[in-house]
């Protein structure tokens, strides 16, 4: 890592342009952003109605079009890069890695550039866990010293963008900090994490409870509490980190936590792997039982300690948080 004894301090009340306004990450990030009263610039694909009181808004139509930045980073002091082609399960580019490439390096890039130039101090990056690879052996835990093993066009994006950061920070006054988060979870949460909410809620028949994986997650809040001490610690400059709950669960351990925070008789029941990885490659499920049921863990003692940070929300509580939107939001729509 770089030599951070030569970056200039944050101000205490930093100016913050946030990309990704509206996405899942960056709609807490902003609330927590407007909560402890930060000038704020969103960039967004379209204004926001109601708009948010206090923040401007910079509307762009696509990271890839030629974004001249510098109005929206006039006096800003900190980005926060949330926005980026996200990782998708049925992709249809024809170039996958292109299309990854141009959004979550090339504009990244250009955007990082431009920041240097106009005087921003510091660039935080949003980066995943895809960085370091997809699984880990058993009982063991990814570090943000380890050697990066991507296996998928999203993760070389996001890889190939970290380099070309950090390579800008040793070249310019601006530094850069790096988090690389597993998978996020919350109210609104999409993908795989509302599916086994989905299931759970149905009370199906869950064959999981001998699988001996270990799966680190992170809630929102959880997530979104690092991104805002690393808008000023001092220690972050110039470092990557990785961020879960601390409390890492087989799938076993998921589904039944989830059904207590439901209130739901937990269906989770033995059987044999084998005959569970037969079943779901006959029906080409065998990619997403191996999501469920392979590990996927991180240690975050070096984020710990480099920031004196700790997540402060419990996994019970999460899920618990979690669980009462997803059971209202169900409640609505049956009603509605």
């Amino acid at each position: 890592m770089l030599d951070d004894a030569r970056l200039h301090p944050v101000p205490d009340t930093p100016k913050i342009l946030l990309t990704g306004a509206t996405g899942f990450v960056g709609r807490s990030v902003l609330n927590a952003l407007v909560d402890g009263k930060y000038p704020v610039v969103s960039v967004t694909r379209k204004r926001r109605v109601p708009p948010v009181p206090g923040v401007q808004e910079f509307i762009v139509g696509s990271l890839t079009d030629d974004i001249d930045w510098q109005v929206p980073l006039l006096g800003v002091d900190v980005v926060i890069h949330s926005a980026g082609r996200a990782h998708v399960m049925n992709e249809t580019h024809s170039n996958p890695l292109q299309a990854f490439r141009e959004v979550n390096v090339d504009a990244t890039l250009k955007l990082a550039q431009q920041a240097a130039d106009a005087g921003v101090k510091r660039f935080i990056f949003i980066s995943s866990i895809k960085v370091n690879g997809e699984e880990t052996p058993a009982h063991t835990a990814f570090t943000s010293r380890d050697i990066p093993a991507p296996l998928d066009d999203y993760g070389v994006s996001k890889l190939e963008a970290e380099q070309a950061l950090l390579a800008l920070a040793g070249r310019t006054s601006m530094d850069v900090v790096i988090i690389r988060p597993v998978l996020v979870y919350g109210p609104d949460v999409k993908a795989n994490f509302e599916r086994m909410l989905s299931i759970v809620n149905k009370k199906l028949p869950l064959p999981f409870r001998t699988i001996d994986n270990r799966r680190s997650l992170v809630f929102i809040d959880n997530l979104v509490d690092l991104i805002c001490v690393c808008i000023k610690h001092p220690q972050a400059a110039n470092q990557v980190f990785l961020v879960s709950d601390d409390n890492d669960l087989s799938i076993g351990q998921i589904l039944e936590k989830l059904a207590i925070a439901m209130n739901k008789s937990s269906r989770v029941f033995s059987f044999p792997y084998f005959l569970l990885n037969a079943a779901a490659t006959l029906v080409g499920k065998q990619a997403f039982l191996q999501r469920l049921c392979g590990s996927l863990q991180v240690d975050i003692t070096d984020t710990r300690e480099r920031l004196g940070w700790a997540p402060p929300v419990s996994i019970d509580e999460a899920f618990a948080i979690t669980a009462r939107h997803y059971l209202a939001q169900q409640s609505g729509t049956s009603h509605g």
